[in-house]
């Protein structure tokens, strides 16, 4: 189980990285918000690969893993344009 869960925060890390980098300007969240954005663009991406677009498994872990730093890059940048996120 601890393993499970750290897994899930290096695949957190990773995605919310990656999807960090797609938004253009600083970014001011730390290392567990990018974790968390990270761990909620896999779960996304992984929902719209498998039912929305209808993938099979054999497919769907390469357009999974994009859509998941696609939407990994829009909770960042939503995120980003709160206008408490600005100081």
């Amino acid at each position: 189980m601890l393993l499970l869960l750290i897994w899930l925060a290096i695949g957190g890390l990773i995605i919310g990285g990656l999807g960090r980098l797609l938004v253009p300007g600083p970014n001011p969240i730390g290392l567990i918000r990018t974790a968390l954005v990270g761990l909620a663009g896999s779960f996304l991406g992984g929902l719209v690969a498998r039912y929305a677009i209808g993938l099979h498994y054999r497919y769907s872990l390469l357009v999974g893993f994009v859509l998941a730093v696609i939407f990994a890059a829009i909770i960042v940048a939503a995120i980003d344009r709160r206008p408490s996120a600005r100081r």
